[in-house]
């Protein structure tokens, strides 16, 4: 008896893949809190901190982690760092979702 073999699994499609790339890296409600406070406009990190009541450490880690993926872009001003988002799509995501679980 011959067997047929498995064919080699599909790769995923790179707009799901990057899709959920995206996804994952919102997946913190540390980093679900910075993306809605920065929907409201660009912000210092000292911001973030007063208004997610977090350390500094831990905002500055999950920015690290929102610039890396895009989510983000930093601009130095002076002795600071003003963060801001990309764009307005993930914010919309975000909200949308704090909203239902709202609901």
């Amino acid at each position: 008896m011959t067997t047929t073999p498995s064919p080699p699994a599909d790769e995923p499609d790179p707009t799901l893949q990057a899709a959920g790339d995206l996804l994952r890296a919102l997946a913190s409600p540390v980093r679900l809190g910075i993306v809605r406070e920065l929907s409201g406009g660009g912000k210092y990190v000292h911001e973030l901190v007063a208004a997610l009541g977090v350390s500094q450490p831990l905002v500055s880690q999950h920015l690290r982690v929102l610039r890396t993926s895009r989510i983000v872009t930093a601009r130095r001003q002076a002795r600071e760092t003003r963060y801001t988002l990309t764009d307005d799509h993930v914010a919309h995501i975000v909200l949308d979702a704090i909203r239902h679980v709202q609901e």
